[in-house]
């Protein structure tokens, strides 16, 4: 398995407070022995309009000296200008169609080939088909523009935080809907937990449009602090020859969180379980 570490822990998003930047984020992914970071794309890390080409370069060599790779990237949902592709508002809309865009472009100056992208949520008086409507016309933009730029884009279910896309079934929906190669799927087994599904569950629904997993336990804790069945994920995920990442997108809930010592833990626990897989 390939081990990726969310930036959110360490980037005052959503909870302010302990951050640090994007270059020291890198350093201490790189000593803990993870493959990959994956970068959320908010200020002070990786809001595009404030990484020019010279800082984009600097950190792309960075991570070389590091030994380390950009897995993916996402944008931050909601606050501020929204980037919500279902909003009700055509300007928020249209903001989220361009953002997503600036987004890809930042994932090919970093030399990450894969975007997260959520599907968005409806407001009272929006029926759910005209948001998916909104949301496909969106991904479908989003993801000629990426093809370009040799960017994938992979649909995560979120049914924890949103209403549009919120079952594995929902993201191939959306996948068939778009019908553009190289739109795929991905999951996270927070967003199952609350659901009350199986994770090992979504890697055979999901099958080979399956392109990465996001790992977070209860309360977005790392793996082993829940109920979830880590062994059966990571033994689905090896039966069907995965050759993706799983990024662990933990920590981030909670000021009184140390960053490094879910990163530690997290990757420890998984590459245990790993050893004993048949």
């Amino acid at each position: 398995m390939r081990y990726s570490f969310n930036t959110w822990a360490y980037g005052s998003f959503p909870t302010w407070l302990p951050a640090y930047t994007l270059d020291e984020t890198v350093r201490r992914l790189a000593a803990i022995g993870y493959d990959a970071i994956e970068i959320g794309c908010a200020a002070p890390h990786a809001w595009p309009p404030y990484l020019s080409a010279e800082r984009r370069k600097d950190l792309r060599g960075l991570m070389e000296r590091e030994g380390i790779v950009v897995s993916s990237l996402l944008p931050p949902p909601g606050g501020g200008p929204g980037a919500n592709a279902a909003s009700v508002l055509p300007e928020e809309r249209a903001f989220a169609r361009s953002h997503y865009m600036e987004v890809v472009d930042l994932a090919h100056d970093l030399g990450a080939g894969l975007v997260l992208y959520v599907a968005g949520w409806t407001i009272f008086g929006v029926s759910s088909d005209e948001g998916w409507k909104w949301s496909a016309d969106c991904l479908e933009a989003v993801a000629r523009h990426a093809a370009s730029r040799g960017v994938v884009i992979a649909v995560e279910p979120t049914p924890a935080d949103s209403n549009l896309v919120e079952t594995a079934d929902d993201a191939l929906r959306m996948i068939r809907d778009v019908s553009q190669p190289n739109v795929k799927a991905m999951f996270d087994t927070f967003h199952a937990m609350y659901r009350k599904e199986p994770s090992a569950d979504y890697v055979q629904t999901l099958g080979d449009q399956l392109v990465h997993v996001h790992c977070a336990d209860v309360d977005r804790g790392p793996p082993a602090d829940g109920p979830i069945d880590w062994r059966a994920l990571l033994q689905a995920l090896k039966d069907r020859n995965y050759a993706g990442y799983l990024a662990m997108e933990i920590g981030f809930a909670s000021r009184s969180v140390d960053p490094d010592h879910q990163a530690r833990r997290a990757i420890e626990y998984l590459r245990a379980i790993e050893r004993g897989l048949h």
